[in-house]
């Protein structure tokens, strides 16, 4: 392994998609939930209902999203959605409800001491919430990110992190291995310590695509595909292999990129 994968990087802070895809639905579902007076609180005010709800929505979002980069080690989210729906649902919800127990007395009972025999009652209403914003979160992320390129030929961010033996090289793909990203060029390959997620944002003005929840690949670089098993495989500049995942098929086909 290069050293380079543990150079001093400028820090960039940039939002994770998939935490900001949770969060718009937290406080959507949050904001549905307060105007319907669910779960019977249409006694109270509607700021009242609003300042609970969102706060145990964006709660429930972060703890959600902790949870699925766990589960989704295990378990394949392109092959058994409904499987993953599932198991999000039961490792979310048993401590949610513990949260949501300690936020509604908080919220309710002026802060008075935490009742045990009420937290039961929250299982029900907790897990029904996550199951439907776990599917939700599912199967609206089958579409695959893509980049695009400047119309003012800037080029992306990302290639200033190229290691300096790949400087200059043309970027086929970008593959995830554990904490680490191979980049893949027409001067051979090397890592860098950097998430898919954060490096595909700064791909920004350059043509390409997540194939594969580990994958980025340069359009550019394709030049055949393989299929076989029900599943695709892109076949790019060098030899490289790079997957289509079943989640991104339908769009990337629709899309030319097959």
């Amino acid at each position: 392994m290069s050293d380079t994968g543990f150079r001093r990087e400028p820090i960039r802070l940039t939002l994770d998609r998939a935490l900001a895809r949770g969060v718009f639905m937290a406080l959507a579902g949050g904001i549905v939930l307060a105007l319907t007076g669910a779960f019977g609180m249409d006694e109270v005010s509607l700021a009242f209902r609003l300042t609970y709800w969102t706060t145990v929505m964006l709660i429930g979002s972060a703890w959600g999203h902790v949870c699925s980069r766990a589960v989704e080690r295990f378990v394949d989210f392109d092959r058994r959605p409904w499987l993953s729906v599932l198991l999000l649902t039961v490792v979310i919800s048993g401590p949610l409800s513990v949260i949501v127990w300690a936020v509604t007395t908080r919220f309710f009972d002026d802060g008075q001491a935490l009742a045990w025999e009420r937290l039961p009652y929250f299982l029900g209403p907790v897990a029904l919430v996550t199951a439907v914003l776990s599917a939700l979160n599912v199967f609206l992320s089958r579409t695959p990110v893509q980049t695009h390129a400047a119309p003012d030929a800037i080029p992306p961010r990302f290639l200033d992190r190229l290691p300096p033996k790949l400087r200059g090289a043309t970027l086929r793909a970008v593959q995830a291995e554990d904490h680490y990203l191979r980049l893949h060029t027409d001067r051979g390959s090397d890592l860098i310590l950097m998430r898919l997620s954060d490096a595909v944002a700064e791909l920004e003005g350059q043509e390409g695509a997540r194939t594969h929840r580990s994958w980025w690949v340069a359009r550019d670089a394709v030049r055949d595909v393989r299929r076989g098993d029900g599943r695709a495989t892109l076949l790019l500049d060098g030899g490289i292999e790079a997957p289509v995942s079943r989640r991104y098929a339908r769009a990337l086909r629709a899309a030319g990129w097959y």
